[in-house]
């Protein structure tokens, strides 16, 4: 007697309740896989009656090898589960599956049977075309390289990119410029029976959807080529550091602050180029009014420039300690503004030539009078060779230069004579 529950091929008469075919056209006819796929025919049973797949869920679809004992009943619900979650979530896919399945377990069995098992060699092919296009970054690079490297360590780190509300792995913003601009296509739809208005109307809400994506893909690129996204971190200031390049003096930061509106127009090697001309144009116009102030000074060779500066310096800082001296003076009461122009006058004197040559007393004297020590000496040479050629009754035909008036005459001869070069009478 047959066990109850129980079901049997009336062919072969053995058990078939996990799985059977029963025919549509005859009563109570039902066969196993195996009679079924032989064409058995009994009464009035052909093979070529319709016929009704009846599955218990309890056999197994890749036969007794499979691991793990996954029945067609879980594999039917792990079918609607990839396409229901998607590849990836298998938390989801083990709760629609079942609770005797893990994570894990789904994760292994599709990946072992559905990918590199027979089925998926045969239906997913050995090279598979790339139709997936990157519009993340169809200019270049990530926005900064540090923030989607994948080596460790990273230079940013999670509560940086939290603060900035940066993704990775995207290459993306959490909240992007215009955030609501999809509204106006979520509720599109093309409908047959729409007039030339509405049709109108659709493709101007496109239009103005796609200038917000461009607006959007512009200040990423702008983002992109300035370091942006270091710079807001701090992540660029070693960077500088590192790089040798020239000061930047205060009126050039000033202009490039005016000047930041152009960043959107320019890029960032442009905006550089423009600033690098800019300051060589300034050193050019530098240099030629400083050729022209040479050629207005008698100046022709290079070689002669070089003397002429070194005499403009001297003259320049002679009046510098001057004018220092005077303001001393005028500070600091007479005696002591004396002694300041004393040493700032010694001081200009001293990288003239000549300078060793005289005593600490001569060249309080030159520096007094303001008299360079080559012309001091000459003088004193003239002199004190009239006053021996006179002593031994020879006349004296030497004449003193031009540049000595009767001032600075009187002050020498009183400084010879009071030093013992020359006697009163000679005087």
């Amino acid at each position: 007697m047959a066990e109850l529950g129980k079901k049997y091929c009336v062919y072969c008469l053995a058990e078939v309740s996990p799985l059977r075919f029963r025919c549509t056209e005859c009563q109570d006819i039902e066969l196993c896989p195996e009679c079924f796929s032989a064409g058995a025919e009994i009464g009035h049973h052909r093979r070529y009656h319709g016929y009704q797949l009846v599955d218990g869920g309890r056999f197994t679809l890749w036969g007794p090898e499979a691991e793990g004992g996954w029945t067609s009943r879980e594999e039917q619900l792990l079918l609607d589960a990839i396409e229901q979650f998607g590849f990836g979530n298998w938390e989801d896919m083990a709760a629609h599956v079942g609770a005797s399945r893990t994570p894990q377990e789904v994760m292994e069995h599709y990946v072992s049977m559905y990918i590199h098992g027979n089925l998926g060699k045969a239906c997913i092919p050995d090279t598979i075309p790339n139709r997936v296009t990157d519009h993340t970054c169809p200019s270049g690079g990530p926005l900064s390289p540090s923030l989607t490297t994948p080596l460790p360590p990273l230079d940013i780190s999670v509560a940086e990119q939290q603060q900035l509300g940066y993704m990775p792995l995207r290459d993306d913003y959490e909240i992007e410029y215009d955030q609501d601009a999809e509204t106006l296509i979520s509720g599109l739809s093309v409908n047959y029976d729409d007039d030339d208005v509405e049709i109108e109307l659709k493709r101007a809400h496109v239009d103005m959807y796609v200038r917000k994506l461009r607006e959007r893909q512009r200040r990423k690129n702008i983002a992109r080529d300035y370091n942006l996204v270091p710079a807001f971190l701090g992540k660029d200031k070693k960077e500088k550091e590192r790089a040798a390049r020239r000061k930047v003096t205060k009126e050039e930061k000033e202009l490039r602050l005016k000047l930041r509106p152009l960043y959107q127009f320019m890029s960032c090697k442009e905006f550089d180029d423009l600033f690098e001309n800019m300051h060589k144009e300034k050193m050019l116009r530098a240099k030629i009014r400083e050729l022209q102030r040479y050629r207005r000074n008698g100046i022709t060779k290079m070689e002669e420039s070089a003397e002429y500066e070194a005499a403009r310096h001297k003259r320049e800082k002679r009046k510098e300690n001057k004018a220092a001296a005077a303001a001393a003076a005028a500070a600091g009461g007479a005696k002591r503004g004396k002694e300041e122009a004393r040493d700032g006058e010694f001081a200009a004197i001293e990288h003239l030539p000549g300078f060793e040559l005289l005593s600490d007393r001569e060249k309080v004297l030159c520096s007094s009078l303001n008299l360079s020590p080559a012309r001091y000496v000459t003088v004193k040479t003239i002199i004190i060779k009239d006053h021996l050629q006179k002593r031994q009754g020879i006349p004296s035909k030497s004449r003193l230069p031009s540049y000595l008036d009767k001032v600075l005459k009187k002050r020498i001869l009183n400084f010879l004579t009071e030093s013992g070069w020359i006697s009163r009478d000679a005087s």
